[in-house]
C-alpha cells in the first residue's frame, strides 16, 4: 500500500509483475513479488515464472523469462525462499554461501543468509525488519530446553552473539557513548572500516551487529571471508552492488573477514569502488594493518583499533552466558545469585551450578578472548554433563545443593593451559622479542624474564631467541664486558644440543646475565658512524692507500704497491703511519668528527 505522499513520485515499472508504482515504493514491493514468486503465486500476467538471472542494467532491457521448478529447500530472512536479481549462474552463488548456514538451491543461483539474516549476494526484506535480540530474549527463546539441548549445535560464542549495539560488551574507547563511530552507526552512515584487533575482541560481532542494523534500512549487506573466497567472487559482489546502486539506489555494505589473507592484488580489486562509493568496506583482520593491507586501501578506511577485552567485560559476557543457558551461579557465601531461566525441575536433567570463582578465573584466564571463553564454558559445562557426576551434598554454611557442580578446577582443566596469545608469524612475535631486549638493556631481570617465558611458553623455536641473545652481547654490552658473548654463543650450542623444554633454564641463565651486565655501545655506535660515511660519502669512494696494499707478484711491487709500508712489530716503538684514505685523514668514527 502507497502512502498519499507519494503520488508526485515518478513511476517505475516491477520487472516481476510488470505493475506500475512510485520509485520510492519499488524495493518493499519488488522483495514482496519474488517471495509471492518463492511460494508458489504468480503476480506476473504469465503463467511461467519470471527468473531474474541476469543484470536488469546495460543495455536497458530486462532479463528473458525462463521456465523453472518450484524451489526447495532454503529461505530468506522471512522464512520463504528468496532469489537473487543479478547471480550468474550456480558457480557465482555457491562461492557466497557461508559453511553451517542452510542455502536455497535453484538453477539460476542461491540466496545465503548470514548469521544476522541478511543474504550473501541478494538484497535484504526491508519491508519488516527483525527486532534485534536482546541477552534477555534470546535466553527466553530458550526456555524449556535442557541445558544439554541448549549446547548442541553452533558454538556458544556464535548463539550468544548481540544484534544490537546497546548489548555490546567491551571497546569503549571506540563504540562508548558519545564517540564518534558509535554515533555514525546509530545514524546508518557507516564509513569503510578495518578492523584490527586480537582474537576474540569482537570484531566479526561488530560487523554482525552492522549487518542486522542494515537490514532494517534496506542496505545490502554482503559477507565473504578471504580463507576461501575468490577474487571472481569479489567481483560478482562489486557488480551487484554495482546494479543495486544504479537501478535501486541501494547501498552495499560488504564485510571481509580476514582479509589480511588477501594479497596485494587482491587487495587492489576494492580500490575503484570503495573510492567511488560503489560499495562500503568492512575487513577484520588481527594483524598490523600497516604490513598487511594495501597503503591506498587503507588511506580510504578508517582503521579502529579493538584491544583485548577487560577481565571486568569478560565476566560479563559470561554471566550473560550462564544466565541464558539456565545456570544458576553460587556466590562467594555458596548461596544462590542467580536463577535458572526455565526449572530444570520439570526434565530429568539435573540442575547445573557453576561456582562464582570458576567464572572469575576463566575470566582472567582467557587473555581478553570471548571465544575462548565461550567456548571454554561450553566444553566444561558439557564435559560435566556427560561425565554424569553430581555433588550430592556440596553444603556450605546451610545451604546444601544437588546437581551437577561446575568448580574453578572443571574450568581450568576445560582450558588445559592459560590461554597466552603469541602469533609466531605475527606483529606479537615482534612485540615480545622488542620487550625482551629493551628489558635486558635496561637492567631489568624481572621483566626480561617475564618476557622470555612469554614467548618460550607461547610455542616460540628458543633458537630464535638465542640468536638474539647473541646480538645483543655486541650491541649493547658490547666491550663492557667482551665474556657476554661467549656466554650468548654457549646459550645457543646449548639449546641447539637439548631443545626444549630442558633448554628454557639455559636461555633464563643468559638473558639474567646479560640484564645484570655492564652496557656499552661504542662499538654499534662506531660501526654505525661507519655505515653512515659510507653512504652518504660523494663521488667515487676512495681508493686504498699503496703502502697498505698487498704486493704478491713482482707487477705490483713494480707499481709501487705495498711500498712505505712499516711492519709494526719489527719497531720497539709506536709506529706513526695512516691506515685511512688520505680524505678521511683524522677521522674518529668513536666520537663521530674528524680529530
Amino acid at each position: 500500500m502507497e502512502g498519499s505522499g507519494a503520488q508526485d513520485a515518478p513511476l517505475v515499472s516491477c520487472p516481476v509483475c510488470l505493475c506500475e508504482l512510485p520509485a520510492t515504493h519499488i524495493n518493499a514491493h519488488l522483495d514482496g513479488c519474488l517471495q509471492e514468486v518463492g511460494r508458489g503465486g504468480e503476480p506476473e500476467p504469465s503463467s511461467k515464472k519470471m527468473r531474474l538471472s541476469g543484470p536488469l542494467g546495460g543495455g536497458g532491457s530486462s532479463s528473458s523469462s525462463s521456465e523453472e521448478e518450484e524451489p526447495k529447500g532454503g529461505s530468506g530472512p522471512a522464512g520463504a525462499p528468496m532469489f537473487p536479481l543479478f547471480h550468474k549462474g550456480r558457480a557465482a552463488a555457491a562461492s557466497l554461501g557461508t559453511p553451517g548456514r542452510a542455502a536455497g538451491a535453484r538453477k539460476g543461483g542461491a540466496a545465503v543468509a548470514t548469521a544476522g539474516g541478511q543474504e550473501q549476494g541478494a538484497s535484504p526484506a526491508p519491508a519488516r525488519p527483525r527486532p534485534a535480540a536482546s541477552p534477555e530474549s534470546q535466553a527466553a527463546a530458550l526456555r524449556g530446553e535442557t541445558v544439554a539441548q541448549k549446547l548442541e549445535g553452533k558454538p556458544l560464542a556464535d548463539k550468544l552473539r548481540p544484534d544490537a549495539l546497546g548489548d555490546y560488551v567491551g571497546q569503549d574507547q571506540v563504540l562508548g557513548e558519545q564517540t564518534l563511530l558509535r554515533s555514525l552507526l546509530e545514524a546508518h552512515e557507516i564509513p569503510s572500516l578495518i578492523l584490527w584487533g586480537p582474537p576474540g575482541c569482537g570484531k566479526t560481532t561488530l560487523a554482525h551487529i552492522i549487518a542486522s542494523n542494515s537490514k532494517k534500512n534496506g542496505t545490502r549487506f554482503v559477507t565473504l571471508s578471504a580463507t576461501s573466497a575468490k577474487t571472481n567472487d569479489v567481483r560478482d559482489v562489486i557488480k551487484q552492488a554495482e546494479n543495486e546502486k544504479r537501478l535501486f539506489k541501494r547501498k552495499t555494505i560488504l564485510f571481509i573477514d580476514e582479509i589480511h589473507r588477501f594479497n596485494k592484488s587482491q587487495q587492489d580489486t576494492f580500490l575503484p569502488h570503495v573510492e567511488c562509493g560503489t560499495v562500503t568496506l568492512i575487513g577484520a583482520t588481527t594483524e598490523n594493518p600497516s604490513f598487511q593491507v594495501n597503503s591506498a586501501l587503507l588511506s580510504r578506511c578508517r582503521v579502529i583499533v579493538l584491544e583485548k577485552l577487560s577481565v571486568e567485560a569478560m565476566e560479563v559476557i559470561l554471566k550473560r552466558a550462564i544466565k541464558s543457558l539456565g545456570i544458576r551461579m553460587l556466590g562467594q557465601d555458596k548461596q544462590h545469585t542467580g536463577s535458572a531461566n526455565g526449572s530444570n525441575s520439570k526434565s530429568s536433567e539435573p540442575p547445573v551450578y557453576i561456582e562464582e570463582k570458576a567464572v572469575s578465573t576463566l575470566a582472567f584466564l582467557c587473555d581478553g578472548d570471548a571465544r575462548t571463553a565461550l567456548n571454554g564454558l561450553q566444553l566444561a559445562i558439557q564435559a560435566r554433563l556427560t561425565a554424569g557426576q553430581t555433588s550430592h551434598q556440596a553444603s556450605t554454611q546451610g545451604c546444601s545443593v544437588d546437581g551437577v557442580f561446575i568448580t574453578e578446577d572443571h574450568v581450568k582443566e576445560g582450558l588445559q593451559r592459560s590461554h597466552i596469545l603469541y602469533d609466531r608469524a605475527g606483529e606479537e612475535h615482534y612485540n615480545c622479542i622488542s620487550a625482551l631486549h629493551k628489558s635486558m638493556r635496561g637492567s631489568d631481570e624481572n621483566a626480561s624474564l617475564y618476557w622470555l617465558a612469554r614467548m618460550l611458553e607461547g610455542g616460540e623455536d628458543p633458537l630464535y631467541v638465542a640468536r638474539r641473545l647473541v646480538r645483543f652481547a655486541s650491541e649493547d654490552i658490547g666491550m663492557a664486558d667482551p665474556l657476554a658473548l661467549t656466554q650468548a654463543v654457549a646459550a645457543y650450542q646449548g639449546c641447539h644440543f637439548i631443545g626444549m623444554p630442558e633448554c628454557e633454564v639455559i636461555l633464563a641463565q643468559c638473558v639474567v646475565y646479560f640484564a645484570r651486565a655492564p652496557k656499552s655501545i661504542e662499538v654499534y655506535s662506531a660501526y654505525s658512524n661507519v655505515k653512515a660515511c659510507l653512504r652518504n660519502h660523494q663521488g667515487p669512494l676512495p681508493p686504498v692507500p699503496l703502502h697498505l696494499r698487498n704486493a704478491p707478484t713482482r707487477l705490483m711491487k713494480d707499481l709501487g704497491y705495498g711500498k712505505g709500508y712499516k711492519y709494526n712489530p719489527m719497531y720497539k716503538e709506536p709506529v706513526e703511519q695512516e691506515y685511512l684514505p688520505k680524505e678521511l685523514k683524522g677521522m674518529d668514527f668513536f666520537k663521530g668528527n674528524k680529530m
